[in-house]
């Protein structure tokens, strides 16, 4: 530990130091700030290129230009009012709305109204149609349809360059 006439003498040479100079003293800090090894330099780990979906970015950069989808998302919305986050809520929907119904065509998978009754079939293909709730035994299975599903008939998306096949959206830098 440094002595206290010392310390004091550190304290006043410092003060004066830093109000006419904007430095602190190298003597001081190499006195009272220990000197630590050198840190090990460790070689960074070599990035991984990222497998990438194309089709899955330009969805998401979609939601993102027309909707804000992926900034709502990554936003923690606890400290908001339930009003502040329904307004939200809103312009979201409508700007992602408007570009999934402007890229991608959409049909349900069955025919079935919701909440109507309908029989799977042995074979029925397990990604168009998903069983749930009391399911024992083998098919044919009846029960009520809660949910209709969806199917892409159509996906129109624009394509992306090389250069930004992983860019869901850009940095924005407003210049003044």
């Amino acid at each position: 530990m440094t002595a206290f006439l010392t310390r004091v003498k550190f304290a006043f040479w410092t003060w004066f130091t830093i109000l006419f100079s904007d430095r602190i003293p190298d003597e001081v800090a190499a006195a009272l700030v220990p000197r630590m090894p050198a840190p090990a330099t460790v070689a960074p780990a070599p990035e991984r290129p990222v497998a990438v979906e194309p089709t899955a970015i330009a969805m998401l950069a979609l939601l993102q230009r027309d909707g804000r989808l992926i900034d709502f998302l990554m936003e923690d919305i606890a400290p908001f009012a339930d009003g502040q986050v329904g307004a939200a809520v809103r312009e979201v929907h409508a700007g992602c709305r408007k570009a999934l119904l402007a890229h991608v065509t959409l049909t349900p998978v069955v025919d079935a109204e919701e909440g109507g009754r309908m029989t799977v079939d042995a074979g029925t293909d397990a990604a168009r149609v998903k069983v749930i709730g009391n399911v024992s035994g083998a098919p044919p299975f009846n029960g009520v349809v809660r949910h209709r599903g969806w199917l892409a008939a159509r996906v129109d998306l624009p394509p992306l360059t090389a250069s930004s096949r992983s860019v869901v959206a850009p940095a924005e830098v407003e210049v003044n």
